[in-house]
């Protein structure tokens, strides 16, 4: 019965589709293409390619006038957005390609800078990127708001001025454009790249995405009442008793339950599993090199750890790899917040171990400090590390009453950015489901706050009542619950300003605690017989040091050190030289001086004689890798 039914589905969607022509080699991308009512994916597939096309109205598709944040913005209107600024903006924005995604799409960089201060790469710097998980558009919106902030700001509010003067911030909205632009154009939701891949190992590629049976563009929950005994042997859900009302669903364990629920949709491949295998399933927040593991069905043994979505091998797909290369190019940055929703917390290193059993002291503490800056700008009901706090922030196991216990994930990246890029690294997630008081005392926040909330507070926009449905294959069923994309994962649009904004103003204030070498004086003396001595002193005036413990052990932050640079031609000739750096005595002349702490001033002495008359000019060079660099001209001798 199912696979004649799947047959003419198929059939019905290509009779719909054949007038339409494929977008590959064309100009347009589906979204961009008004006249097609159908949205293709790029990729060789089992399944399906192409889907109904349907706007949101949460979402901006056309940018207008005026960027306002109580709508949602797809990604071209985002870039039209960078674009714009990049021009209004010139001497302190610069716009640039990292990369291009699986399916082609331009994956768009801002650096703001002053330029007449120095270049981008010589100052301290933070970096902040959202979009790469497809669904997870909050994000997004968040680096697009601090992104206007920021200019729109320059020039007017003081200590943003100082920022951009001193400061490099990298701004990255969409990290996977593909996956966004098909979430906000569709009713389909995946988790980030599009490219193929065989979710459930049956052999097949996104043979078994979700359907919008009833045809409103959106993907709800179907509920079926358990009838046969097939049926109550797997029955795991009950209505919930807290909600007088019957919308609510209580997942129970299996055989206990009255009800199935399932995604709305069919079973493509007659496995008796529904949706299980849709556009893509690879994770871009698996597939960082630090503590990766295989993908699911890649531990041979059956005893090790496995973790679903993190690729073939680490960095395999180029929206994670165009991330960590670029960073591994510009060492210079010490603060990073990749984000995503929709737990409301500040999450942060370790992903595999408790917090005091891996990081430096130091470093943890660092890491606590923003965790409480955070929490006094957000309020989150959570900050902390993945691996315990956020794994055990509910304490039992609501289906089967156990205590819950720390949980590890792989390929991570905060801890790519702890352990292996020794920074400060944040994968902060925005909303919260709609929970926004307890509203029945029971020290939770969870889907009967969030209906709660969107009784009282939402016109009922976030749950769509259960109505009936005849499924093809499940026969009388129930259609409804939370809106997956603008209640569930993020949440309705005029609530988005609020939220993106006190995440942004952490991020900010995290920017503003970056290191910073001061070069606070060279001063020159004379000494007898033509000879001179050069006292350098500096100082870092940030709030954090210029290199974190775990930076120094990984290499990935070179010590502070001082140059000396004379033109070549001076110092040719070794002791016969027209001019020699006698101190110091090594050959070496550079001086390393460690690491600057918060609040301290270091200083560096060099000796040189001169054997010719002056004036001679020379350059004092100081360098920090995450501190900045600095230069200034001396002349010696008259």
């Amino acid at each position: 019965m199912k696979k004649p039914f799947i047959l003419l589905l198929s059939l019905f969607m290509l009779a719909n589709a054949a007038a339409q022509k494929p977008y590959y080699g064309e100009q347009k991308w589906p979204e961009q293409d008004t006249a097609n009512k159908f949205y293709t994916v790029k990729g060789e597939r089992h399944g399906v390619s192409f889907f109904k096309k349907h706007y949101f109205k949460d979402v901006e598709y056309q940018p207008s006038n005026k960027l306002a944040f109580d709508v949602y913005h797809s990604p071209d209107v985002m870039y039209h957005w960078y674009r714009k600024w990049a021009a209004q903006y010139p001497d302190i924005v610069d716009l640039y390609e990292v990369a291009k995604s699986y399916e082609g799409r331009p994956i768009l960089q801002m650096t703001i800078t002053n330029k007449k201060t120095g270049k981008h790469t010589d100052k301290p710097a933070a970096y902040f990127e959202a979009g790469r998980h497809s669904g997870e558009v909050t994000s997004s919106e968040a680096i697009l708001w601090l992104t206007q902030h920021l200019l729109e700001n320059y020039g007017k509010d003081a200590s943003i001025t100082q920022l951009v003067d001193t400061k490099s911030i990298y701004l990255r909205p969409e990290n996977n454009p593909d996956g966004s632009t098909m979430y906000l154009f569709t009713a389909q939701r995946n988790r980030s790249t599009v490219r193929p891949k065989d979710d459930d190992r049956d052999g097949l590629l996104d043979e078994d995405p979700e359907e919008d049976l009833d045809g409103d563009g959106v993907i709800y929950q179907i509920r079926k009442k358990a009838v046969t005994k097939a049926e109550k042997e797997k029955a795991d859900y009950t209505l919930d008793p807290r909600d007088p009302s019957g919308r609510l669903m209580k997942r129970v364990l299996e055989g206990k339950g009255d009800w199935l629920v399932y995604t709305e949709g069919i079973d493509n491949d007659g496995d008796g599993k529904y949706n299980e295998d849709g556009i893509g399933g690879l994770d871009n927040h698996r597939n960082y090199p630090e503590n990766w593991r295989p993908d699911q069905g890649g531990d041979l043994t059956g005893r090790g750890y496995t973790q679903g979505g993190a690729g073939e091998y680490p960095l395999s797909e180029i929206e994670t790899r165009s991330t960590v290369l670029w960073l591994l190019a510009h060492p210079n940055i010490s603060v990073v917040n990749s984000m995503d929703t929709r737990v409301p917390m500040h999450l942060r290193p370790p992903s595999t171990s408790k917090s005091a059993e891996s990081m430096f002291p130091a470093d943890l503490a660092i890491y606590k400090h923003m965790d409480s800056v955070g929490l006094a700008f957000t309020g989150y009901p959570w900050a902390g590390d993945v691996y315990d706090t956020y794994a055990t922030r509910s304490k039992t196991d609501r289906t089967t009453g156990d205590p819950t216990k720390p949980q590890p994930l792989f390929g991570h990246g905060p801890d790519f950015g702890y352990f292996y890029y020794g920074s400060v690294w944040y994968g902060d997630e925005l909303w919260n489901g709609g929970a926004m008081k307890d509203y029945n005392k029971d020290g939770a926040y969870d889907e009967y706050d969030g209906l709660m909330w969107d009784d009282e507070a939402n016109k009922k926009n976030g749950f769509k009542p259960w109505t009936k449905l005849i499924h093809p294959v499940l026969g009388e069923v129930e259609i409804g619950g939370f809106h997956p994309k603008f209640f569930a994962q993020n949440g309705p649009a005029w609530q988005l300003e609020n939220w993106i904004a006190k995440q942004s103003k952490f991020n900010l204030a995290m920017a503003k605690e970056l290191p910073q070498i001061d070069l606070k004086d060279v001063n020159v003396k004379a000494l007898a017989n033509n000879e001179y001595e050069i006292k350098v002193t500096w100082s870092n005036s940030g709030k954090l040091p210029v290199a974190l413990e775990q930076a120094k052990l990984v290499k990935i932050v070179q010590e502070d050190r001082v140059t000396l640079d004379f033109d070549k031609a001076l110092l040719k000739g070794y002791e016969d030289a027209k001019v020699t750096i006698t101190e110091p005595t090594l050959f070496d002349k550079t001086i390393y001086t460690g690491y600057t702490k918060v609040g301290e001033q270091k200083e560096a002495v060099f000796k040189v004689k001169l054997n010719q008359k002056g004036p001679v000019k020379a350059k004092v060079k100081l360098s920090s890798t995450r501190g900045g660099y600095k230069e200034k001209e001396i002349v010696l001798g008259n």
